[in-house]
């Protein structure tokens, strides 16, 4: 049985009338598709394969989403179903990348940033990051928050711990040491938490949604780095632009973009992803940081 077959063996198993099943790429965890069903209706729906998956997996996300909907307002998509093996959410569709839409996407963060602010970092349940857990403690100090639960909390996954040797472990401890000079202190709030172009999608209405949440409360600028330093179309500098007029993110945030998004880096390590780059931006990263024997 196929991957796809088993998705749509547990939609049925499940009580929905699978008439034909197409496949959704793009994530690279589960196996996903959007299912047409008996009534003429859609749904969108993922399942894992994986035997070692984890048992809240899917919960997590259903969780997450409803946070941001109920706490933050932003438009995410109705879970229909959710248990251990299956996932089923409504079906969206593809954005249309207009300067409208991605400033109707700037008010909806915005909103959710503003609206949110919290005295604490982190967040009630430890989230996920792929098949890597997100450590959510909850710290009341950002610059520890972000140092032991988004930079050294990766150290020990063994592909990461075999891309670095010492020295550029003990550089990374100085950035985490550092990073009160480099991020002003300021409070938290709600973050979607893996803000890439991937997981923004649209309604029937073609206004913004977004899907696959790791949510946790940290510094607003994370869901900005992520965005920023993705590939994504020209007419997103209108989301920029508006955003910073609604919520005013810290000055020169754009430079520690990447310092911000750091914590995809490692994922993107852990999960023997890296074809592209993301080591050799944590290595730019801690440069300043290494320390150098007189010859």
């Amino acid at each position: 049985m196929s991957e796809y077959e088993l998705l749509a063996q547990r939609l049925r198993e499940t009580g929905f009338p699978v008439t034909s099943l197409v496949a959704v790429t793009g994530g690279c965890i589960c196996v996903a598709g959007m299912a047409s069903l008996r009534d003429g209706s859609r749904v969108f729906a993922k399942t894992e394969t994986e035997a070692e998956a984890e048992a809240d997996l899917f919960e997590v996300e259903a969780a997450g989403l409803s946070a941001l909907r109920d706490l933050g307002g932003v438009r995410v998509p109705t879970v229909i179903h959710v248990s251990p093996g299956l996932l089923v959410l409504e079906a969206l569709q593809p954005r249309d990348d207009g300067q409208w839409f991605w400033e109707q996407l700037a008010h909806m963060v915005a909103a959710l940033h503003t609206s949110t602010v919290s005295g604490r970092f982190g967040w009630h349940r430890d989230g996920w990051q792929g098949r890597m857990r997100q450590d959510n403690t909850w710290e009341t100090d950002g610059h520890a928050f972000y140092a032991q639960h988004r930079i050294l909390r990766w150290l020990p996954e063994p592909l990461v711990e075999a891309e670095f040797d010492r020295e550029e472990r003990r550089a990374l401890e100085r950035l985490c040491a550092a990073l009160p000079e480099l991020i002003p202190p300021h409070p938290p709030s709600l973050t979607h938490g893996d803000m890439w172009p991937g997981n923004i999608l649209a309604d029937g209405s073609g206004e913004p949604v977004l899907i696959d949440p790791a949510v946790s409360y940290t510094w607003p600028e994370v869901d900005l780095a992520a965005l920023w330093c993705s590939l994504r179309p020209p007419e997103s500098e209108r989301f920029f632009a508006g955003y910073e007029e609604l919520a005013h993110p810290f000055d020169g945030w754009r430079d520690q973009a990447q310092l911000l998004r750091i914590w995809d880096l490692f994922s993107v390590i852990a999960h023997g992803l890296d074809t592209w780059g993301a080591a050799g931006i944590v290595r730019t990263l801690i440069k300043p940081f290494r320390y150098h024997s007189a010859v």
